[in-house]
């Protein structure tokens, strides 16, 4: 299996895909042959996280989606709306399949919302990240009400064995008293590094990369 991380968000809307984009163009930029894969993408079109991806490297050989589902909603629940049979095994054999590829030297999982969004059958979101046995990267959003949601994540994680590499702390101002103290704090709760990143004023190549690169340590990440 090549170098891979996943990246699981607290909630839907958190960053993650801003997230995957830097790291995956991060390395690109530095000759390191990395995919982003998107097990499952709802609310499609006009959503489409692998697209974007796409977009900011430069490249459609930067991610794979291997499920599109139309209605807005956790994956399970999209697929049986639509009558369609989504198979968790296939979403886990996929991922597996493309982070072993030949071709592939970094492969960055991007989840689905939280932790348990029901994904496929009886499985949620965790399952997919303990069962591919992948490092993971929590994307959290900076202000008052972080600490709880991320500190419960953690955990979450850690009860499966997974190993938590870090937290970034998304569109990080220190305009309050919370989001200035709670970096800190969700370093002392979690004892996981925590990064943050500035909301971006163009959501563009450069600055998805250069933003997402000077927040977290990329290289010790995947490494």
């Amino acid at each position: 299996m090549s170098r891979a991380l996943f990246v699981v968000g607290t909630d839907t809307g958190v960053g993650k895909t801003v997230v995957t984009a830097g790291i995956t163009g991060w390395l690109r930029e530095r000759g390191v042959a990395a995919r982003a894969i998107k097990p499952a993408q709802t609310g499609y079109p006009p959503d489409d996280d692998a697209a974007f991806v796409a977009e900011v490297c430069g490249t459609d050989d930067a991610s794979t989606c291997l499920r599109r589902l139309e209605p807005p909603l956790a994956p399970r629940v999209a697929a049986e709306r639509e009558g369609v049979d989504l198979s968790y095994e296939e979403l886990l054999d996929g991922c597996q399949e493309l982070l072993n590829d030949d071709d592939v030297e970094t492969g960055i999982v991007e989840g689905i919302g939280g932790l348990r969004v029901p994904l496929a059958g009886d499985r949620e979101v965790i399952d997919l990240v303990a069962d591919l046995g992948l490092p993971a990267l929590v994307v959290s959003r900076s202000g008052l009400g972080t600490l709880n949601h991320t500190a419960l994540t953690v955990a979450a994680l850690e009860r499966r064995d997974v190993e938590v590499r870090g937290v970034v702390l998304n569109e990080y101002t220190a305009e309050d008293v919370a989001e200035r103290t709670n970096p800190d704090e969700v370093e002392r709760m979690t004892g996981h590094p925590v990064g943050t990143l500035p909301p971006l004023e163009t959501i563009d190549s450069d600055s998805v990369i250069d933003g997402v690169g000077a927040a977290i340590d990329v290289e010790s990440l995947v490494a």
